[in-house]
């Protein structure tokens, strides 16, 4: 089938506090869209707070697919979600609707639009011997070590991002190749036409004012409320996937007296930024994307006219 002919679906991307749930509302609201949630933490159940999740009003206006899907206690992988993306966007599309897929999780996005098959599986040795080494060495080290061996991908990583700098360390131990290399020689293989939307802030200062808006609006909600009450209710170690997200991972600390209220504020803020700079980094290098100024005042009106043409005549 010729790309030109295959049913249209819509990427909507963008850093953290950039507004994407607001502009998507609003799109879903105007056009025959669907919603799926392309965010690493959402998926998790009890977990509303600390990852900004849509209220029930929102979602009453909008429902969004791949929400509380996944216990704390469980992980939530790239092949994962492109398993239930691929489901979802099939079942949208034969309601003669379109998928529009909104979050920040830039591997996601990529996974879905060129695919993971060319990565090994995890191997628990492995990953055994590289939490021995972590603990001895510390992340950072390791990051380091990654720097030399596949430096596209440890640019784009936090020292501290164990998850990630163990699997890219992984991948290149079991291949003898970096990882940035083995996604870029994947085939496209998503049978969509994808038009796709990058949020990029004009002034990076707004954007860290909005991210320090709202996570004082999450301390302020009861963030370490919530992650105690998470701890009460799953068995949960500080390594697990759901407990390393921006802001949960902070508050553990904080609850485990490891840093006072003042820390959680400050690292939590730092931690943030920090995302927002690897999501923008992503962004700014990534493919075919329709960079757009986050903080436009008519961005909303420059999205519509976008989606408009890209769904042709009669969408509205």
């Amino acid at each position: 089938m010729s790309a030109t002919c295959y049913p249209p679906a819509i990427f909507l991307m963008g850093p953290t506090a950039s507004g994407k749930t607001a502009l998507a509302v609003s799109l879903v609201e105007r056009f025959p869209l669907e919603i799926i949630s392309v965010d690493s933490a959402l998926v998790y159940r009890d977990m509303n707070i600390g990852t900004a999740k849509p209220d029930a009003a929102t979602l009453a206006r909008a429902p969004h697919h791949l929400l509380d899907i996944r216990d704390p206690t469980a992980s939530y992988s790239a092949a994962a979600f492109c398993a239930d993306a691929l489901r979802l966007m099939a079942d949208i599309t034969a309601r003669g609707k379109v998928p529009l897929l909104a979050g920040g999780t830039m591997l996601y996005f990529r996974a879905l639009l060129q695919g993971l098959d060319d990565l090994p599986r995890a191997d628990p040795a492995l990953r055994k011997k590289q939490e021995i080494e972590a603990a001895s060495r510390g992340w950072p080290a390791l990051h380091v070590e990654l720097a030399q061996v596949d430096p596209v991908t440890a640019h784009r990583l936090s020292p501290n991002d164990s998850q990630r700098i163990g699997r890219a360390l992984e991948i290149y131990q079991l291949t003898g190749k970096p990882m940035s290399a083995l996604l870029d020689q994947a085939q496209t293989a998503l049978p969509y036409r994808v038009l796709q939307l990058a949020l990029i802030p004009s002034d990076r200062a707004v954007l860290h004012q909005r991210i320090a808006t709202r996570f004082d609006a999450m301390l302020a909600d009861g963030l370490l409320d919530e992650v105690e009450a998470l701890r009460k209710t799953y068995t949960l170690m500080s390594d697990l996937p759901a407990m390393r997200a921006v802001g949960y991972r902070q508050a553990w600390a904080c609850l485990e007296g490891e840093i006072d209220r003042a820390g959680l504020r400050e690292q939590g803020l730092a931690a943030t930024r920090q995302l927002a700079k690897r999501q923008l980094t992503w962004l700014r290098s990534w493919p075919d994307a329709v960079a757009l100024d986050a903080l436009a005042d008519d961005l909303d009106a420059q999205v519509f006219d976008r989606v408009a043409r890209h769904l042709g005549p009669g969408s509205i």
